[in-house]
């Protein structure tokens, strides 16, 4: 795929992530080095990061942007962290699905500092590549079969676009159908 014929990219105008790597996060550009798939990047208004105002302002689909949360749950004592990729039309399931795979009693969103200081990226820009080692990715099945996605970079003031399928090679990554609701 050509980078710059992404057509989930509305207004603006995709350059190849390894020629602005300015526009992502430090821990983004390191694991961006061993992905060989085609990705993307848009710099973007940091106002408009969160999804509904950038899809909105850049008229992206909202259909296209998937959100990336990060979860957390206790077991004997030991705190647990994922990271959910789910449409932005759709509600990761936190409370059964996320929850059970965690294998923990209770699963939330992880606190906003927490889950900044945890991913060395910013709130509203966490995105799963580039996350901590160890942390399973949980990918819904629509993301991972997605031909194109519009995430995060890590910063506020860019996004990157991607297929689903380089998302589901990501280190970690556990494609799960119905992780979405």
């Amino acid at each position: 795929m050509n980078v710059g014929n992404w057509s989930i990219a509305g207004t603006l105008m995709p350059v190849p992530v390894s020629e602005r790597l300015d526009l992502v996060a430090e821990p983004v550009a390191k694991a961006l080095e061993s992905i060989d798939d085609p990705v993307g990047v848009v710099e973007i208004d940091p106002d408009l990061a969160d999804t509904a105002k950038f899809c909105e302002a850049y008229s992206s689909p909202l259909s296209a942007s998937a959100n990336c949360v990060v979860v957390s749950g206790k077991r004997a004592g030991e705190v647990r962290y994922a990271a959910a990729l789910v449409l932005a039309t759709t509600r990761a399931d936190v409370n059964n699905v996320i929850r059970r795979r965690l294998d923990v009693r209770k699963a939330s969103f992880a606190p906003m500092e927490e889950a900044v200081e945890l991913t060395g990226m910013a709130y509203g820009g966490i995105t799963p590549i580039g996350l901590p080692s160890g942390w399973p990715i949980l990918i819904d099945q629509a993301v991972a079969s997605a031909p194109e996605v519009v995430v995060g970079s890590g910063i506020r003031g860019s996004k990157l676009l991607v297929t689903g399928a380089t998302l589901a090679k990501l280190p970690g990554a556990e494609v799960i159908d119905g992780l979405a609701k």
